[in-house]
């Protein structure tokens, strides 16, 4: 009897040491997990402590003078020589000197390929099962000529974006709450808007010259910023100050602007087109716009466009438009759509910036949809400020059929970068930024080292903060049945090939209700034409000319 007690007890004590033992190895194993993931966060926010340091570093110092060595270097296909009178600016990328003309950027044009050759030594694409079309364009000594051949010239933009206070300071015009502006006279005008108008004193920097150059001022000042304007200068729209740009810190404003190239293929959105037109009127330097006489699914179809830009629809931006004409379909573009959707845009940028003349390696190249437009303030501040990043994307408000079926989320898209990425790491290719791989891009690690600066990613806006707007399938119910006839073969299932798809009643009672075409209803949360950023400003300032996709009209 005491044996078997004896042996109990032992077999109880064996036990206890044992779940001793197993608590104690688990105990180790989540220490030791634990002090791993430590390790392994601390070295993460080590190397994310470098990178900005490193761009800090980069942004604030001067850079070297064969920062963009690689321009002439044989990186990009024609090659180019460094800019009579050109300086490297903040940001790394080149600025214009004072002494350069339009004869500093005959090299530039060579470099983007201006000219009647092949500039990217690539022959187009054959038709494949579409045959070219004969097209009747304007008479070649007509007052418009051959709008599908003719350039652009490049010419910086004179507006006085930025303007001194009476107490020295430098600050953004539109964002600054003042009273009086000294203009280059010195003498003093009045500032659009009233209310209360100071400036304080406070330690700040302050450009001392009209050259460029930013020093420590003697006189230290400080602007006072209106509602959304943010910085020392007051140029910093809210959607950039609550974006995820890594460089705000080392952001200074520019004495000669970016030129802005934004890039379009048009169908039939005409009235988001002249809401982009007015939009970005006074940012934007040139709109290149693609049309052509082929659907996306390869059918004809007429050159609406080109007849609205010559009957003087679109007049009051003509001197801004570069007209770029596709006459062709690619091969394989009716099996796949997607070679036709993105053949496009590869045109669109070819074409157009081989007829672009005087641009610079800094200059914004932006490329959009044309359900896509991007708020002005975004823009604009690419234009004015050194200092950020690229490739750079947008958060866009997402709608469907009108903006008061606003879609949860936002729609970041990659749309801008400078002229020197767009052809040293996308070769010129419009649809290559549009995708999110640059970093594997042939020539992404040689632009990143010779241009002496890292490639950061970055958004305007924020899933918050809207940047633009993205108004997907935004007509009326003839608009949306035609744009069913000519989508791509390629996004499927392809609603238009559904004849009950495409019936007027059918449509108008998707916009009703807020309907897909499967049948499916999004969750949509209210809205109300009051509040900020619900459409662009010339849609709401023509409320009835465009209430069709200002209010639902079915309801």
């Amino acid at each position: 009897m005491r044996m078997v007690i004896c042996c109990t007890s032992t077999l109880g004590i064996r036990t206890h040491h044992g779940q001793k033992r197993t608590k104690m190895r688990r105990h180790k194993v989540f220490l030791f997990g634990t002090l791993a993931l430590c390790v392994l966060s601390l070295l993460q926010y080590s190397k994310a402590l470098h990178h900005m340091l490193m761009l800090r570093e980069l942004y604030t110092s001067s850079v070297n003078l064969e920062a963009l060595g690689f321009l002439w270097r044989g990186n990009v296909r024609s090659g180019m020589k460094p800019l009579p009178g050109s300086r490297p600016s903040d940001t790394g990328l080149w600025e214009p000197g004072d002494d350069q003309g339009d004869q500093g950027n005959a090299e530039v044009e060579r470099w983007i390929g201006h000219g009647g050759e092949d500039p990217w030594g690539r022959e187009q694409p054959d038709s494949g099962n579409v045959n070219r079309m004969t097209v009747t364009l304007p008479d070649p000594k007509g007052p418009w000529g051959e709008l599908h051949k003719r350039s652009f010239r490049l010419r910086d933009d004179p507006t006085p974006f930025f303007a001194r206070t009476k107490s020295g300071a430098y600050c953004f015009r539109e964002g600054t709450e003042m009273a009086f502006l000294k203009d280059d006279s010195g003498q003093t005008v009045q500032a659009a808007r009233e209310g209360q108008r100071k400036i304080l004193h406070a330690q700040q920097e302050e450009p001392k010259s009209a050259q460029g150059k930013y020093t420590r001022g003697k006189r230290l000042v400080k602007c006072i910023c209106r509602q959304g304007w943010h910085g020392p200068h007051c140029g910093i729209p809210t959607m950039v100050q609550h974006s995820n740009l890594p460089t705000k810190g080392s952001l200074m404003p520019r004495m000669v602007p970016r030129r802005v190239i934004n890039a379009i293929n048009i169908n039939h959105e005409f009235d988001l087109l002249h809401a982009r037109f007015h939009e970005l009127a006074d940012t934007v330097d040139l709109f290149l716009v693609c049309e052509s006489n082929f659907t996306a699914y390869g059918n004809s179809k007429q050159l609406h466009f080109l007849r609205l830009l010559l009957n003087g629809t679109y007049n009051y931006m003509r001197h801004k438009i570069l007209y770029v004409f596709l006459d062709h379909f690619p091969k394989g573009g009716q099996q796949n759509g997607w070679i036709a959707d993105d053949y496009l845009r590869t045109f669109l940028s070819y074409d157009g910036m081989s007829r672009v003349q005087g641009a610079r390696p800094d200059d914004v190249f932006l490329i959009n949809d044309a359900d896509e437009i991007p708020a002005r303030e975004g823009i604009l501040f690419l234009k004015l400020y050194n200092g950020w990043t690229e490739p750079v994307s947008i958060h866009m408000r997402k709608s469907l059929y009108g903006f008061f079926w606003r879609q949860p989320g936002t729609l970041d898209v990659h749309t801008a970068c400078t002229v020197a990425m767009l052809f040293a790491v996308y070769d010129g290719d419009g649809i290559s930024l549009r995708r999110r791989d640059y970093y594997s891009m042939p020539g992404f690690r040689n632009y990143q080292r010779e241009s002496g600066h890292i490639l950061v990613q970055w958004s305007i806006g924020s899933p918050v903060h809207y940047a633009g707007w993205h108004c997907s399938w935004c007509f009326r119910p003839e608009g949306i049945s035609h744009k069913l006839i000519s989508a791509q073969n390629g996004d499927f299932p392809r609603w238009g090939d559904y004849v009950e798809k495409r019936d007027l009643n059918y449509i108008k009672s998707l916009i009703q209700t807020g309907r897909w075409f499967d049948g499916s209803v999004g969750e949509y949360p209210p809205t109300d034409p009051k509040e900020p950023m619900y459409a662009p400003k010339y849609l709401l300032k023509n409320f009835p000319l465009y209430r069709y996709i200002l209010e639902n009209p079915y309801v």
